[in-house]
């Protein structure tokens, strides 16, 4: 068991200002510790917040080309300790090894390059009339990032904004913390200037609620639930900072009636149980056309039958039906009690159930779990379960799938399935989501990702994860 006994902050590793308890790390298949954390509190995120705000006018000032260098040397650093960070995430997260190494490392360590690419070929100025309108970083930049996708997202967010030139202070989730002390240990190893970065581990409630109220953060990034959102918007608006949120999804996949059955079904399964259901895109309602419905229920109910809980510790290949546990005790307990409101609500349980798996009477398990005859009102098709749960609903025509798969809070992802590959962009113009991807298409790490409504406000990866932590500027010169 490793003991982490220190936070980071002007480029030292330093004993938090107010040592309490220390943070246990489980290890969510065994429900073992597998490490301790120091955890800060306000006095250390003060510290955190002065030490960028120190580092940033140096920070900003430094050539593209510099800081791209940093970039790429970051990533290198974490290709070098590729398994150790996939290791702790199986441990953490509960990802199977395969989509630990494939998905959580992979994404984590192939993004700096993209950042470092970016600005050096970005048009940090332009010319309109007689302006000169610049873009400029925005300040120093609070960070707060979740535990289901816990290094990539965090690169989703410092990466663009150490590559737009502001300094950090990052908050890792507290369930997950050890992926983000390897990340500091690469940025202290490749030598960044000394508070460009900050990383201070503590509650949300403690530490995220200071960060977004300091007056001295330009901005609070976060990714999480909507709830946790709504609170960061109020703790920021005092002072006026800029806020990206990035939030929850209650996902349609909306199969039109020209689909083959055999052919989405996979996909359907994938899209939804992905990471374990633990994923905020995750494509968590299927929508079924009524004149076709047995056929495709059929097709999805037989590939669903094929996955499987596992060790995420074990040797196994297999991404598209490996599932491992919740992240923690009380992950498991709320999925479960969604999926027995789903029972009690009249939904058709076709697999699993809210039970312990016999097979694993230890650990953070979920059945995965498939739902049909559910309705657009029922609390599985409105509310985001970051589970393995699998609604099933149908739709009657065009307009009743559109209306079904707009019709709830969320507008994170979307997927449509057709042999018409233009029927399906036009129908994906009516999803009022932020990304729809059309017969299974390709994750593409370079193009925005967020949500409409209460799926969040901000934009990350590639140019426009970039222009989410740049300030514009307008230099009006002598004509």
């Amino acid at each position: 068991m490793k003991d982490y006994d220190k936070l980071y902050i002007g480029g030292e590793w330093v004993a938090p200002l107010a040592p309490g308890p220390k943070l246990e790390v489980i290890d969510s298949s065994t429900e073992q510790v597998m490490a301790t954390v120091a955890q800060g509190g306000a006095a250390d995120v003060d510290a955190a917040v002065a030490a960028a705000r120190g580092a940033f006018d140096a920070w900003s000032t430094t050539p593209v080309d510099v800081r791209a260098k940093y970039l790429r040397d970051i990533g290198a650093g974490l290709m070098a300790r590729f398994g150790e960070i996939a290791e702790a995430i199986q441990g953490e997260v509960g990802s199977p090894q395969a989509f630990a190494q494939m998905v959580q490392a992979g994404l984590a360590v192939g993004d700096w390059e993209t950042y470092a690419s970016l600005i050096e070929t970005y048009e940090w100025e332009t010319t309109v009339g007689n302006s000169l309108v610049v873009k400029e970083p925005i300040g120093v930049v609070g960070a707060v990032t979740p535990w289901n996708y816990p290094l990539y997202l965090i690169v989703c967010k410092i990466g663009p904004a150490l590559a737009a030139g502001c300094t950090i202070v990052l908050k890792p989730a507290s369930l997950t913390p050890i992926n983000a002390l390897i990340l500091t240990e690469v940025i202290h190893e490749v030598g960044l200037p000394a508070g460009v970065f900050n990383l201070v581990i503590g509650p949300g409630a403690e530490v995220g609620t200071v960060l977004a109220k300091h007056p001295d953060v330009d901005m609070i990034s976060l990714t999480g639930s909507g709830p946790v959102g709504a609170q960061v918007s109020k703790d920021a608006a005092d002072t006026i900072k800029r806020v990206g949120l990035e939030l929850g999804g209650k996902s349609a996949n909306v199969i039109l009636d020209d689909a083959d059955p055999a052919a989405i079904a996979l996909g359907a399964v994938f899209g939804c149980f992905i990471n374990s259901g633990q994923t905020c895109s995750a494509l968590t309602r299927v929508l079924i056309p009524r004149s076709r419905e047995q056929e495709f229920l059929d097709a999805i109910v037989a590939e669903a039958s094929q996955l499987r809980l596992v060790d995420p510790h074990a040797d196994e290949p297999d991404i598209f039906h490996a599932l491992g546990p919740m992240v923690s005790r009380s992950q498991q307990e709320t999925v479960r009690r969604y999926i027995q409101t789903g029972i009690d609500e009249g939904a058709q349980l076709l697999l699993g159930g809210p039970e312990q798996p016999e097979e694993f009477p230890t650990g953070f398990y979920v059945k995965p779990t498939v739902f049909a005859g559910v309705t657009p009102d029922m609390t599985i098709a409105q509310e985001e379960i970051f589970g393995p749960v699998l609604s099933i609903l149908t739709y009657e025509d065009e307009d009743d799938a559109v209306r079904i798969a707009n019709g709830t809070v969320f507008g994170l992802a979307g997927g449509v399935q057709s042999a018409d590959v233009e029927r399906a962009k036009a129908f994906a113009r009516r999803m009022r989501t932020g990304q729809v991807d059309i017969n299974g298409a390709p994750f593409n790490a370079q193009a925005p990702f967020g949500g409409y409504k209460q799926s969040g406000n901000t934009r990350e990866r590639g140019q426009w994860g970039l222009e989410e932590f740049l300030e514009t500027k307008s230099i009006q010169l002598p004509v």
